[in-house]
């Protein structure tokens, strides 16, 4: 429509609009109103009388779950936005995805020439290859998208730089299982923002060195730090003790020997940790390792905006709620670690009441330190038996049982090596400390700063959370009926904490108790062999709030739903609205919502392994008769797509939202 017609165009509600000081979703690629649009052209049409108006509140129309072959073997998107401005008038947007590439094509790289997208190098910054390709991952996961003042990148007019982390790879040539034997890639892509749009488009990528951080170990969720830096993770931590406890040291060996071309230099106490990415104006960046915000399950944490206190679930059975709070503003390399002991039950139906044991103060370089100058093993720091060991000591005096990962070990501090235990082996001694250790797979954490309220996912509500399991304590004080859909906590936080000795916590973004914010539902397997109710949440991960929009994004990496969805959970009118469905088998990871680049609102999106492990969706009798769930037909239709759509499961997609008005006009109430 030009600027001529009697409605008004697209480029004329940029203009009318400009200067609001919100412009929603308009990130999805749009001509939405929203400030930093930039418009400086002279043919378009302003009503003498216009005025800029300001956001009131966002509804998005859900779309239903995918039925046909085409859609289910896709991202797709068939949802909406409706934006309600101060005067009752309304802006409705219909969604879409726009997929930056898939990874294992050719890019262009940013220091010239092609590089493999979600390509994975050595220690040396060689290619890794799988017989006569190189290794490239299918599952993308962790994001963060990033604006710097100043940015300049050659042959890009206004650069805004996403970086994306690559957890593993599913599949190989070879027939090897890949998983935690590859290093982790992470790469900084500058993309072109449209000034008028805010469309995102893809130009430049680059790989990020990770030698200094000692190689990355199974990188998977991720948040944007309060300071502008993409903080990452290093999900279940290697196990020193080499006791089924986390991942196995055996698996190290191979990344060993894929990273640094032997099996014996890595070594499990430098993996575990919380890496920072820092983002270069010219799109390039570097990457340190945290060693002091303890060895777990790291999966999204979340800093607060006091730009210090931290809070991280922990992807484990039998895990914690952690929380760590820096020395210094916008600097995790020294402070003090937590852990969260529940005062009262915690379960559906009951708020469980928190106080925390502080676990110990430490720098990141004293710590690396211990690693990689004075070589500390795990038996220099304390003693560890599994229950099950003949070689456990006859005599267990001094000894304290616990319950790590559904295995009962006998633990035993050695004198002086408190710090050590507090940051190396963090289970371990959270456990030993009175920790309640009770979670199973706590994944993604983010925060709702206006209610003061951080949220966490349970992908599982079951093991260490239900009664009667061989891996639940009662003196945990979390009991949970079993709940494979999994659910969502809300922590209601404060300033004015106590340790549970007393002491004086220095922070105002503490939490003081948890409640059931959300649960899914199990059923019985339905005909696309779903086990959860598919208009709920289930296995819910990747978590991210937006403020303006007073809304919390929920990503599944879920068994239980065919298609795997992206929600959006209104924390005031408590609609949930499911706006992004991945392909069948794949989990929804990536997430990031941001309120505002330059004027734009982005809701970044990825998936991983599409078509993965069809056996959860169907069941058989002992004869290999169909009895439930997906028909042998219809997998191999499915099974059949993904492959042409996702070059035969060994790709994934990096992308994003988009929204497109589904007029030009504005619609009056």
């Amino acid at each position: 429509m030009t600027a001529t017609s009697t409605q008004p165009s697209r480029r004329d509600l940029l203009k009318w609009f400009a200067g609001i000081p919100f412009l929603p979703l308009g990130a999805m690629g749009t001509a939405a109103a929203l400030a930093g649009c930039n418009d400086s052209s002279d043919d378009a049409v302003i009503p003498p009388t216009a005025k800029p108006l300001n956001f009131k509140s966002a509804k998005f129309t859900p779309m239903a779950s995918p039925t046909t072959v085409a859609d289910m073997a896709q991202t797709s998107v068939k949802s909406g936005l409706t934006i309600t401005w101060e005067d009752n008038t309304t802006s409705e947007y219909k969604l879409g995805y726009q997929e930056f590439f898939q990874t294992g094509k050719e890019v262009d790289s940013l220091k010239g020439g092609k590089i493999i997208a979600g390509g994975y190098f050595d220690a040396k910054g060689q290619p890794i290859y799988d017989t006569t390709r190189q290794y490239f991952s299918n599952c993308p996961d962790g994001s963060s998208l990033i604006h710097l003042d100043g940015a300049q990148v050659a042959g890009v007019d206004h650069p805004v730089f996403f970086v994306v982390q690559f957890e593993y790879s599913s599949l190989s040539l070879n027939g090897e299982d890949p998983y935690g034997i590859l290093p982790s890639p992470i790469a900084i892509l500058t993309l072109d923002q449209n000034q008028k749009t805010g469309q995102l488009d893809f130009k430049k990528y680059y790989n990020v060195d990770t030698l200094a951080a000692h190689g990355l170990w199974i990188t998977c969720g991720a948040s944007l730090s309060p300071w502008n830096t993409h903080l990452s993770s290093e999900e279940y931590e290697p196990d020193a003790f080499g006791q089924g406890i986390g991942q196995s040291f055996k698996m190290l060996t191979g990344y060993s020997k894929k990273f640094f071309g032997d099996e014996t230099t890595a070594k499990a106490y430098n993996y575990g940790h919380l890496p920072e990415v820092i983002v270069n104006k010219d799109g390039s960046g570097s990457l340190v390792k945290h060693f002091c915000l303890g060895r777990i399950s790291h999966e999204l944490i979340q800093v607060m905006p006091d730009n210090k206190t931290v809070l991280m679930g922990d992807d484990y059975t039998n895990g914690g709620l952690f929380m760590f709070i820096a020395d210094q503003e916008k600097d995790l390399s020294a402070g003090t670690l937590y852990v969260a002991k529940y005062t009262s039950l915690l379960s559906e139906s009951s708020t469980g009441q928190i106080k925390w044991i502080e676990l110990g103060h430490a720098t990141s370089a004293e710590i690396e330190a211990l690693v990689n100058t004075a070589n500390i093993q795990p038996t220099d720091i304390m003693e560890s038996y599994r229950d099950d060991d003949t070689a456990k000591p006859s005599d267990l005096s001094g000894f304290t049982p616990i319950i790590l990962s559904k295995v009962k070990l006998w633990v035993k501090l050695k004198a002086g090596q408190e710090k050590a235990a507090a940051f190396l082996e963090t289970h371990r001694y959270a456990a030993l400390m009175g920790g309640s250790m009770a979670f199973t797979k706590m994944e993604g954490t983010t925060v709702n700063a206006k209610d003061k309220v951080a949220y966490s996912a349970l992908a599982n509500i079951q093991d260490s959370m239900v009664e009667g399991t061989a891996s639940y304590t009662a003196s945990n004080n979390v009991k949970f009926s079993k709940l494979t859909a999994g659910g969502i906590l809300a922590h209601d936080m404060a300033g004015g904490q106590n340790t549970t000795t007393g002491k004086a916590i220095n922070s105002e973004w503490v939490p003081y108790q948890s409640k059931l914010l959300l649960a899914g539902t199990d059923i019985t397997m339905d005909s696309l062999g779903n086990t959860a109710d598919l208009n709920k949440i289930a296995s819910p991960d990747n978590l991210k709030y937006s403020e303006t929009f007073r809304t919390l994004f929920i990503g599944e990496d879920s068994g239980s739903h065919l298609n795997n969805y992206l929600w959006a959970y209104n924390v005031d009118s408590k609609s949930l609205d499911r706006i992004l469905a991945t392909p069948a088998g794949a989990e929804s990871t990536g997430l990031h919502a941001v309120d505002s680049v330059n004027g734009w609102t982005y809701i970044m999106s990825n998936f991983q392994h599409p078509g993965d492990e069809w056996n959860r969706f169907y069941k058989t009798d002992s004869t290999g008769a169909h009895i439930a769930g997906l028909t042998e037909s219809m997998q191999k239709e499915l099974d059949t797509a993904i492959n042409k759509n996702y070059n035969n499961k060994f790709s994934a997609s990096v992308g994003y939202i988009t929204a497109d008005p589904v007029s030009p006009s504005i619609v009056k109430k």
